[in-house]
């Protein structure tokens, strides 16, 4: 059994929890999930299930589409709705949309960003969440990130808060988006509610849920749900190759670089439908390409 499982992620539920579910109704170990979701956020989690386990790691770098609430007028020292409320003012007079619509604008492309204390970076060996809990302060570190794009989302501007659509990079919190929002608009902000509906290529109209997951396995249908491999690495390109390659490629053998490569590194190999490998340039010959992951069951 090889796919990808595209899951709806319940409320509740931690990324981890998923994964141990999903190998429990499958009867099998080989599943990883491809970027974890906090356990009050609900939204597409895609799940490696067997040979697909070896793209996991070419899947942190893929966008992320969110839409999330952006509440004003309250911050909280989670930044998001299950945090302490830290700072209070009321908002008035009601915001206008062309307003928030600069201030979205003013966040698409690179920004920097400091985590929140309760996440789970690592400073000095230490997750900022320990700190947090032990009211230790430590100093977080700026990282950089990319906002693809931001615009408003649907149901409109309420009177203290509106939702966004944001794609963005690995990395970036949504939390410390939404705050950065509200301090722009002039007020203390968290974040509401977060969805995450698409991760990479799989969107939300692809996911099924955990009844859809049982459903199948008594049907017999599970192969219908699982997506192919191929689909988690579309962010790669394709290089395909001919039959007396194909065996060689599932020897894993080191190849001539064609003299049309493709341009990402690494990148796929093919034959008709079917993924062969992960391939990528040898890091001492430019001319010579080498096997990173090969699917050979």
């Amino acid at each position: 059994m090889n796919g990808i499982l595209p899951l709806w992620k319940p409320k509740g539920m931690t990324s981890h929890d998923c994964v141990m579910r999903i190998r429990k109704l499958l009867h099998i170990k080989k599943v990883g999930h491809t970027g974890t979701l906090d356990p009050e956020v609900e939204g597409v989690l895609p799940v490696c299930i067997g040979q697909a386990t070896k793209i996991v790691p070419f899947l942190s770098d893929i966008t992320k589409t969110y839409i999330a609430e952006i509440k004003l007028g309250a911050a909280t020292d989670t930044e998001d709705s299950h945090g302490k409320v830290t700072e209070v003012k009321s908002v008035t007079p009601p915001l206008s949309q062309q307003a928030i619509e600069n201030v979205l604008q003013s966040f698409k492309g690179e920004i920097t960003q400091i985590p929140p204390m309760y996440s789970a970076v690592k400073i000095k060996g230490k997750k900022l969440y320990e700190y947090a809990r032990a009211n230790e302060q430590v100093e977080r570190p700026k990282r950089q990130v990319t906002i693809f794009d931001l615009e408003l989302g649907e149901g409109g501007i309420q009177e203290d808060s509106f939702w966004v659509r944001a794609v963005c990079s690995k990395g970036t919190y949504i939390r410390t988006l939404c705050v950065d929002i509200g301090a722009d608009l002039g007020y203390p902000a968290h974040m509401g509610t977060l969805y995450r509906i698409e991760s990479g290529a799989i969107n939300q109209k692809d996911t099924v849920t955990f009844q859809d997951v049982e459903q199948a396995i008594e049907n017999g249908t599970l192969d219908w749900i699982l997506l192919p491999i191929n689909r988690g690495l579309e962010h790669m390109e394709r290089l395909f190759v001919d039959a007396d390659t194909k065996k060689r490629i599932l020897n894993g053998q080191k190849l001539s670089k064609p003299s049309i490569a493709p341009e990402t590194d690494p990148f796929l190999i093919m034959y008709d439908d079917q993924v062969l490998a992960v391939y990528q340039t040898h890091p001492k010959d430019a001319d010579v390409m080498k096997p990173v992951r090969v699917f050979n069951d």
